[in-house]
């Protein structure tokens, strides 16, 4: 398999075992067997990333072209690709324990749990492997809406309190913040391109590319807290007599 194939093939798997785990709804152990295999599936694929990058590769794929410019693809770097090993390894591991678990405590929406971890994870892979900020911004926001549900996974008044907190702070900083340094930083140099020395150097003064690195900054630490939060009133996961759909 070719980097760039291996690279794509990270992205895209969590993404293809979704509707299969969704179909096997009514077969529990088929429906987390496939969870178990694509998750080990994804290790092995992040790993030969890995080991293609440590050689000097540094496999790149333009998925479609919005815009002049302005297109949705990935990028295999070393930091990049850390994350996207370690998010990997993680889901496999939190996926034999949420089986263990869903299953000890009878919770309800098991499928609808592993279906929206799959598409998490894919969009976690496509944080990890985007070749610019577009990309980045697509999927980061792509993640936000996907670990909505596990979030409120109980479904009752809590959960869902707590669903909009974790929504307001990371849907409402992204269009507040994120999404207007992304249009600032285009208009100003035409790009959204991750390069060496950045796409700010030589194009914008030394002001401007300071508000800008502040506004980057602020989403960033946006980010972390709004995940801090949405984990901390997350009640999706607590025992309960409840039946698997």
């Amino acid at each position: 398999m070719s980097p760039e194939v291996t690279l794509l093939a990270a992205v895209a798997l969590p993404f293809v075992a979704l509707p299969a785990v969704l179909a096997l709804h009514r077969r529990p152990n088929l429906r987390e067997a496939a969870t178990l295999v694509t998750a080990l599936c994804l290790v092995l694929l992040v790993l030969s990333l890995a080991n293609q990058v440590q050689q000097g590769a540094r496999p790149a794929a333009r998925v479609v072209e919005t815009l002049p410019g302005l297109a949705i693809a990935f990028e295999a770097e070393p930091l990049g690709v850390l994350f996207a090993l370690l998010a990997s390894f993680l889901w496999l591991v939190t996926s034999v324990y949420s089986i263990g678990y869903m299953r000890g405590h009878g919770e309800a929406h098991q499928t609808r749990f592993y279906a929206c971890f799959a598409a998490a994870l894919g969009s976690t892979m496509g944080v990890a492997l985007a070749g610019n900020l577009f990309t980045l911004f697509i999927f980061y926001e792509l993640l936000t809406l996907t670990t909505y549900p596990l979030v409120t996974h109980s479904g009752d008044a809590a959960a869902r309190r707590a669903g909009r907190v974790y929504l307001g702070l990371l849907l409402g900083s992204s269009v507040a913040f994120f999404l207007l340094a992304l249009v600032a930083t285009w208009s100003l140099t035409g790009t959204l391109a991750f390069r060496h020395g950045g796409i700010l150097a030589g194009v914008v003064s030394p002001g401007t590319a300071a508000i800008l690195l502040a506004l980057y900054l602020f989403i960033i630490a946006r980010m972390i807290g709004g995940l801090g939060v949405g984990a901390a009133l997350e009640v999706g996961l607590q025992p309960g007599a409840h039946q698997s759909h």
